[in-house]
């Protein structure tokens, strides 16, 4: 899920502001940008930001300052009277007054940092870290808005799903009894004309030769039931069943569900894969294209969650 938060501490006379932005994601992929921090402060920025977000390309940016104070500059000497020579010598080329002292003290390297600030030594861990967390609160807050509208579409969508998984099992519950007899009406209408099955007797010769042309009527309802057997899917739907479950109860959860929300959908697909393959009718065939174009919409929208 996406998500902006922006936090601002100060500590021991420093101030820090931090901004985390965040995108959808399938893994946690954080980045730190800005101030150059400390080894140490780097792995306690990771790890509240690890403890607070699972999914999500995250980047923290942050900026730290420090109250301007005499103390944190120094002029430079000798910079400065190469600077005034420099100018005073152009001042006069172009026959103009100058320079002055604020134009000197203008160009870079006359004014630099102090090389012996106290503050250098100050930590600005309590600072970052506040206002880190400052941050996470705000992020945690807008993606948690938009979590409770993803997890009401889910749930949505989750519900059709259900739905469909009834009218599957409706639908593939005749499936069985419709195959049976489908074969059994194909096989009595070739056996209706007997002078070709007489015929038929005639060229496999007679006795027990010729009573092989005959159908056994005990391996017919074998075939047929091998074949019954082989549309069934009741396995298929149980499991359909089960994983839809779990679906609602980690939509309807607090806990994040993202990734396993991610597995079930993969699992929902491959059952509806299998049902599409077994199915020997019409009304199934449809049923399941209906589903995974559900599943599809669904599988956009999970890769959202945390």
């Amino acid at each position: 899920m996406t998500g902006f938060g922006r936090g601002t501490a100060e500590a021991n006379g420093i101030r820090s502001t931090v901004d985390v932005r965040a995108v959808n994601h399938r893994f946690l992929d954080l980045k730190l940008r800005g101030a150059v921090l400390a080894p140490a402060l780097e792995e306690a920025i990771n790890a509240r930001v690890r403890a607070t977000i699972e999914r999500g390309s995250v980047v923290v940016s942050i900026n730290v300052t420090r109250p301007a104070s005499a103390s944190d500059v120094r002029i430079d000497g000798d910079a400065a009277a190469r600077v005034h020579a420099t100018l005073a010598t152009l001042a006069h080329s172009l026959g103009i007054d100058g320079p002055d002292l604020a134009l000197v003290l203008a160009q870079p390297g006359v004014v630099v940092p102090a090389t012996d600030l106290v503050t250098d030594e100050v930590p600005i861990d309590p600072a970052v870290l506040a206002a880190l967390d400052a941050a996470l609160t705000q992020l945690v807050a807008m993606r948690e808005a938009q979590g409770q509208a993803l997890g009401a579409d889910l749930a949505a969508r989750f519900a059709e799903l259900a739905a469909l998984r009834v009218q599957l099992a409706t639908v593939a519950a005749s499936v069985p009894g419709a195959v049976a007899k489908r074969i059994s009406d194909r096989v009595t209408k070739l056996l209706e004309d007997r002078t070709e099955l007489e015929a038929g007797r005639t060229l496999e010769g007679s006795g027990a030769e010729g009573r092989r042309g005959w159908l056994d009527p005990a391996r017919l309802a074998q075939e047929i039931a091998l074949l019954a057997d082989r549309s069934d899917v009741t396995e298929e739907l149980v499991r359909l069943a089960s994983h839809l479950d779990q679906c609602l109860a980690l939509v309807s959860g607090s806990a994040p569900a993202g990734r396993r929300l991610d597995f079930l959908c993969q699992e929902l697909g491959r059952e509806l894969n299998t049902i599409g393959s077994k199915s020997a009718s019409a009304d199934l065939t449809a049923a399941v294209v209906e589903g995974k174009a559900v599943l599809e919409k669904l599988r956009e929208q999970v890769q959202n969650v945390e």
